[in-house]
C-alpha cells in the first residue's frame, strides 16, 4: 500500500492545485444552456476565468455575485438573488450552477437555504431555469472535489426516483471524470454507440468546450448534457462512473434508478479498457465490434514497440488523485518507475493504490525537490511545471489542467485503446528526442583516451 504524506510547510511554492469552485464551474460547463455562478468576490471569478480561457482558448460564460466589503460583513443574499435574476433575464439560462467560495463559506452563510428561498419567492421569474448549489470553499479540496460536488448537486435538483417508469434498455449513464478531455468524451460516446447503446454523459464538455464556433452569440454554454436528458438518467439500464471521485454521485444516481453501478478507476491501459468492452458487450448482448478489436491489436503492437523506451526510466508525476493513479499505472505497466508522486489533496482513497512508494500532498516545489533528490528522466504535470522541468534539465509531458502554452490539449485522447496507444507514442517520442547520437570518436575508447591525454598535456591558455 502506498504511503500518503502531507506537506506541512506554511506556504505553497509554484502551486499545483486549482480550487474547488473552479472544479465545480468546470462540471457546470458540461451542461447545455448553463451559466456557472461564483458566489464571492470578482477576484475569485477572474482567476478561474483566466485559467479556463487560456486552456481552452474559448469564451467562457462564467459569472460572479461580485461581493464587496459591505456584503462580506452583512451577508450576500441580496447579491446572490440579483445575480440569479439578472442571468435569467439576460441569458435565458436553462441551468444556473452556483459554486460558493471561501469568502461566503468562512462567514457561514446558509447558501442552500437562501437559494431555496429565492426559488420560492421568485418562482414565476425563474420559471424554466434550474438552480444547483455546490458548496466549494477554496481552502479545502481541489478540482476533483469541486467537480464531484457539482455533479452531485446537479443530480439532486434534476434527477428524480424512477418509480414506476420503465427502464430504457439500450441507454446507459456515464459520469465522466474531471481529467477527461473533450476528445476522450467524444471517443467514449462513439465507442458506446458502436455497441448499439445510447450514452447520457454527465458532464459532457465535448459539446460545450470543443472549439466550435456557433453561428450567433450565445451567452450560455451552447452544448453539453441537455437538462431533460439529466432528468431521464434514472431510467437508464446501468450507470458507469469513471474515477474514484465519481463514486459518490454514481451511488446517488444508481439509488434513484434502482440500477447497477460500475466504477472504473481508470480507462487508460489495456486491462481496464478490456473490462469496459466486456461490460458493454454484456449490456448490449452484442460481440465487441471488429473495429474496436482492431484498435486493441494496434494498442498491443504499440506496447510492444514502445516498451523499449520506457524500461528503467524514472518518472516524476504531479496531478489530481485519479489522474495520478491512471498515469502511474500506465508508466509502471510499461516498465518505467514512478519515483516522485505529488497530488493536490489527500481526501481520495485511490491514493493508497498509486504505483509509487509514496505520494506527497503538496505543490510543484515539492515535486521539483523530490525529483532532484532521486533523479528523474521525465516530469509529468500541467503547464505550470515547465520551469521546474527546465531547472531539472529533463523534458515535460503536459497533462491535466491547465495547459496554456500548447494548442489542442482538449483534443488529446488519453483513454480507451486509442488514447492509451497515443500516450505510448507521445512518451516514447519524448524519450527518443532526448537521445544523443554518438559519433565514431565517442564509440572508440582509444581515440577518446588519446583526446583526453592530449587535453591534459596542453598548456593553459594565456590571459
Amino acid at each position: 500500500m502506498t504511503l500518503v504524506t502531507q506537506n506541512t510547510k506554511p506556504v505553497s511554492v509554484n502551486p499545483l492545485k486549482s480550487s474547488q469552485p473552479l472544479g465545480a464551474a468546470f462540471a457546470y460547463l458540461g451542461i447545455e444552456g448553463s451559466v456557472p455562478l461564483f458566489h464571492g468576490s470578482q477576484g475569485c471569478t477572474s482567476f478561474a476565468l483566466v485559467l479556463f480561457v487560456r486552456h481552452f482558448k474559448e469564451t467562457i460564460p462564467l459569472q460572479t455575485t461580485a461581493m464587496d466589503e459591505v456584503q462580506t460583513v452583512l451577508g450576500g443574499a441580496e447579491n446572490l438573488e440579483e445575480a440569479i435574476l439578472n442571468l435569467k433575464s439576460r441569458t435565458k439560462a436553462k441551468f444556473i450552477g452556483v459554486a460558493t467560495t471561501a469568502l461566503v463559506e468562512t462567514r457561514g452563510e446558509d447558501i442552500v437555504g437562501e437559494v431555496a428561498s429565492i426559488r420560492q419567492r421568485r418562482a414565476q421569474d425563474l420559471e424554466g431555469t434550474t438552480i444547483a448549489v455546490a458548496q466549494t470553499p477554496d481552502f479545502d479540496g481541489a478540482i476533483e472535489e469541486g467537480w464531484r460536488k457539482a455533479v452531485s448537486a446537479t443530480l439532486d435538483v434534476l434527477a428524480e426516483p424512477r418509480g414506476s417508469q420503465a427502464v430504457i434498455p439500450n441507454r446507459i449513464n456515464i459520469l465522466a471524470a474531471s481529467h477527461m478531455t473533450v476528445a476522450d468524451v467524444e471517443l467514449l460516446r462513439d465507442t458506446v454507440a458502436a455497441f448499439g447503446l445510447e450514452a447520457t454523459i454527465l458532464p459532457d464538455i465535448s459539446g460545450a468546450l470543443d472549439g466550435t464556433v456557433p453561428e450567433r452569440w450565445v451567452p450560455t454554454t451552447y452544448g453539453g448534457t441537455p437538462v431533460e436528458a439529466i432528468r431521464a438518467m434514472p431510467r437508464a439500464a446501468c450507470t458507469i462512473a469513471i474515477g474514484e471521485h465519481m463514486r459518490e454521485p454514481g451511488r446517488r444516481l444508481a439509488k434513484l434508478g434502482g440500477m447497477p453501478l460500475v466504477v472504473f478507476d481508470t480507462l487508460t491501459g489495456l486491462k481496464s479498457v478490456d473490462r469496459l468492452m466486456t461490460l458493454l458487450a454484456e449490456i448490449s448482448g452484442r460481440p465487441v465490434p471488429a473495429g474496436i478489436r482492431r484498435r486493441r491489436n494496434q494498442l498491443t503492437d504499440a506496447m510492444l514497440d514502445g516498451h523499449f523506451h520506457f524500461g528503467g526510466k524514472r518518472i516524476a508525476i504531479a496531478a489530481e488523485p485519479d489522474l495520478l493513479f491512471a498515469l502511474s499505472g500506465f508508466f509502471a505497466g510499461l516498465g518505467a518507475e514512478v519515483v516522485a508522486a505529488v497530488t493536490t489533496t489527500g481526501h481520495s482513497a485511490i491514493l493508497e493504490r498509486v504505483s509509487a512508494p509514496t505520494v506527497t500532498v503538496g505543490d510543484l516545489g515539492d515535486l521539483e525537490d523530490l525529483a532532484r533528490a532521486v533523479g528523474v528522466d521525465l516530469v509529468v504535470t500541467h503547464a505550470h511545471g515547465r520551469q521546474a522541468a527546465e531547472r531539472l534539465g529533463v523534458p515535460l509531458m503536459r497533462v491535466g489542467f491547465p495547459i496554456f502554452d500548447r494548442l489542442g490539449s482538449q483534443h488529446k485522447r488519453t483513454i480507451l485503446y486509442e488514447g492509451t496507444r497515443d500516450l505510448i507514442f507521445e512518451v516514447a517520442n519524448i524519450f527518443q528526442a532526448q537521445l544523443h547520437t554518438p559519433t565514431p570518436e565517442d564509440l572508440d575508447p582509444f581515440l577518446r583516451r588519446e583526446r583526453e591525454e592530449h587535453h591534459d598535456r596542453s598548456p593553459p591558455a594565456a590571459h
